[in-house]
């Protein structure tokens, strides 16, 4: 095995582009997959929340839901036609077919191939600044893992439990071999995570009598600080808070604001993402800044 890193090692150094290259189209590949995710497994525990409730309270079972992330093959939500493999090359394959199916010639919507390149993007990203070893390729999932939340998030306003728990206990056990950060760090940042998150909950609940934060925000917090530890929570916090308060000000201003709730996680999974990349740059700046000169 360690022979193995140090030859990742050293065809990323003889060969940065071609690593960088390949890393990015594995990417768009991930990222084909997540659409798939993140359009499915809402559908799927939705289904699974009814049939449990049904059963608990002696009703009528929904009917059987003939879904997996892995079958049946895509479809246009349109017409239905199967997607075959040339029309589902990532990014490719939509401007090939300028935005539209093949079979019935209506739109499909831009944000396939956008998540494609963003997920594309950020594994360049990642490995460029982590390397191609171990802490590069658990950091590389974790990024795919903030996107997915935050997309689902986005679309639901609920943070699953089959994501954010086995990536909480993941981050345990990456750091059980000092891969990001100390276990000690990694157990701190998930109580500190989840604990301060479920404070400001009950304060807020205690005084307005509204929840201001759902569940799953907290077990995302408590995830992130398992995988970057107790040191990176602070920063966390105040760039979701920072950047969740311009898009609501600006959905405000621009007329653009709902009645449904506010999704928080993908901001924090956007300054989880952050502290993952720059983390260390921005304290490092930030104390330099704050320190004076004599």
């Amino acid at each position: 095995m360690t022979d193995f890193l140090a030859y990742l090692t050293l065809l990323q150094s003889a060969y940065p582009l071609l690593v960088l290259g390949i890393a990015g189209i594995f990417g768009l590949l991930i990222g084909s997959f997540l659409n798939v995710v993140v359009h499915r497994l809402p559908l799927m525990v939705d289904h699974d929340w009814q049939t449990q409730a049904s059963e608990i309270l002696g009703h009528e079972p929904p009917p059987p839901l003939d879904l997996t992330l892995s079958r049946p093959r895509s479809r246009c939500p349109s017409c239905k036609h199967l997607i075959r493999a040339w029309e589902n090359i990532p990014v490719i394959s939509y401007l090939a077919l300028r935005g539209r199916c093949a079979n019935c010639g209506l739109p499909i919507s831009a944000r396939y191939p956008i998540v494609e390149a963003i997920t594309g993007a950020m594994t360049i990203g990642v490995i460029a600044t982590w390397g191609l070893g171990p802490t590069g390729v658990a950091l590389t999932a974790l990024s795919w893992v903030l996107l997915t939340l935050a997309l689902i998030d986005f679309d639901t306003q609920f943070l699953y439990d089959e994501i954010t728990l086995p990536a909480l206990w993941a981050g345990f056990l990456i750091n059980y071999f000092g891969l990001v950060t100390t276990l000690e760090s990694a157990v701190i940042g998930a109580v500190v995570g989840y604990l301060s998150f479920w404070s400001i909950f009950w304060a807020f609940k205690l005084l307005t009598g509204k929840d201001g934060l759902g569940y799953g925000d907290f077990k995302l917090l408590a995830l992130l600080g398992a995988w970057l530890g107790w040191q990176a929570l602070p920063l966390i916090i105040l760039l979701s808070s920072l950047v969740g308060t311009v898009a609501g000000g600006l959905m405000i201003a621009t007329g653009r604001e709902s009645s449904r709730p506010f999704s928080f996680g993908p901001y924090l999974a956007l300054a989880g993402f952050i502290a993952l990349m720059w983390g260390d740059a921005i304290m490092t700046t930030y104390w330099a800044w704050m320190t004076p000169a004599y």
